[in-house]
């Protein structure tokens, strides 16, 4: 007969032996199979195996449901737009954090994946990219936003790898076409 095997992990490993411990001091005999499955789980802080079991099988059908997508306010993603020129370069920095979120998110999408950059590319980069000119102001931002790595002494950049959210998906879609 084969087994399900349920992964069991606890955050507080000395919660779960402190619960452990009172669990098998309460007990008369040594405990069974069934009966060390119980601790465990009632450890973890589930009612029982059964409870601990059925949680696990819940939670694989709910990662299996395919997740919808989030909601895109296309008035922000507009709004944000209106920051781009027609060739698809920023012309001034946004007012509001929201847009700003936005527009930074399509300059780390020009930005080459997986390539290393020294700081004056990644200035060359950005002033192609924008008409302000402070590509400093873009680099700290992209970096204190978690989507530009840099090494502790600023000599190399690299784009951090993610899925921008969906109003960023589709500036970066309309600007694409509007570039072309």
């Amino acid at each position: 007969m084969s087994r399900t095997a349920f992964p069991f992990a606890t955050h507080d490993v000395a919660g779960l032996a402190r619960a452990l411990g009172r669990e098998l001091a309460a007990s008369e005999k040594t405990p069974g199979h069934v009966e060390l499955l119980n601790m465990l789980a009632r450890s973890a802080g589930y009612r029982n195996f059964q409870h601990f079991r059925a949680n696990h099988a819940a939670e694989a059908r709910l990662a299996s449901l395919p997740v919808p997508p989030e909601p895109v306010d296309l008035k922000r993603v507009e709004h944000a737009a209106k920051h781009f020129d027609g060739a698809g370069r920023l012309t001034r920095w946004p007012a509001k954090d929201s847009r700003r979120a936005l527009c930074l998110w399509v300059l780390w999408s020009r930005i080459p994946a997986a390539e290393t950059f020294n700081e004056a590319q990644v200035n060359e980069l950005l002033r192609a990219w924008h008409l302000f000119d402070d590509p400093a102001l873009l680099r700290r931002c992209l970096f204190d936003t978690g989507r530009l790595w840099r090494t502790p002494d600023g000599r190399r950049y690299r784009r951090i790898e993610q899925r921008p959210p969906e109003e960023a998906l589709v500036l970066i879609r309309h600007l694409g076409r509007q570039a072309h």
